[in-house]
């Protein structure tokens, strides 16, 4: 009878026994030594032929099944009533088994991670290249966030128009006296009672332009003071006014 045979085709003797114990339907848990034996010779005597130094791990292996193949052909004990129960208690078998069974379930494992392994290789990717040269700025997470003075005029003529549109054609407003320290106080009220965080145009109350203007100066102030902090979500959205701290301090410099 003729062989031919691959080594590579096996990762070790473990992995040839796994492929004998499959191809002839054998139970791992009560492996016939005598057959699986004598097949895997068979494969031993191939790769001897072939490829003589790889064959020598084999040929340990070999030996490990004639030992066990050997102690089960051994006479009962007379202390065993049967063979049955000497095979229970002694089966030589067992140390083998459970190599199997490790081997197997780490072969297993393999399985996916080689999937995993081969979708990589079709995904071609680039390493970062170096803008500095075309003055991309560097931006951070949080300038991301920090809405600044331009997205803050532009809140404000948003607002200015809709309280516009809201106003009646025919009205009367009469002219109010506000000052800065008061429209910032009132800003920080209305902070704490929406729980330190709320919109933009919630902060400025019903009143002529004049209020309007000064509230917004007021916010400009609180936040120049890093008591409030104006961040936007993404571009375009409406602006969040954030508490950051429970008071400010009047340092003499404000008028009114």
């Amino acid at each position: 009878m003729s062989y031919e045979v691959k080594i590579e085709a096996f990762e070790g003797p473990l992995d040839l026994l796994l492929h004998l114990i499959h191809r002839l339907e054998i139970d791992i848990y009560d492996i016939p030594v005598a057959q699986i034996t004598g097949q895997y010779m068979e494969h031993v005597r191939a790769m001897q032929v072939l490829e003589l130094n790889e064959a020598s791990e084999y040929l340990v292996m070999a030996a490990t099944l004639l030992a066990i193949k050997s102690k089960m052909l051994l006479p009962v004990q007379a202390e065993f009533e049967d063979e049955d129960e000497y095979v229970n208690e002694h089966d030589p078998r067992e140390e083998l088994v459970a190599r199997l069974l490790e081997y197997r379930k780490y072969k297993e494992a393999t399985v996916p991670l080689r999937e995993l392994e081969t979708d990589r290789a079709a995904i071609f990717t680039k390493a970062p290249m170096n803008l500095s040269a075309f003055g991309v700025p560097e931006v951070t997470p949080e300038a991301e966030l920090e809405a600044n003075v331009y997205d803050m005029l532009g809140a404000f003529q948003k607002m200015l128009r809709r309280k516009q549109l809201k106003t009646p054609l025919s009205t009367r407003i009469a002219r109010q006296e506000v000052s800065v320290k008061e429209q910032m106080n009132s800003m920080m009220a209305a902070l704490k009672r929406h729980s330190g965080a709320c919109a933009f145009s919630d902060l400025f109350p019903q009143g002529d332009r004049t209020v309007l203007v000064v509230s917004f100066l007021s916010l400009l102030e609180l936040m120049k003071r890093q008591v409030i902090a104006v961040e936007q979500e993404r571009n375009f959205m409406d602006l969040t006014v954030l508490l950051r701290k429970e008071e400010w301090e009047d340092d003499g410099e404000l008028i009114g």
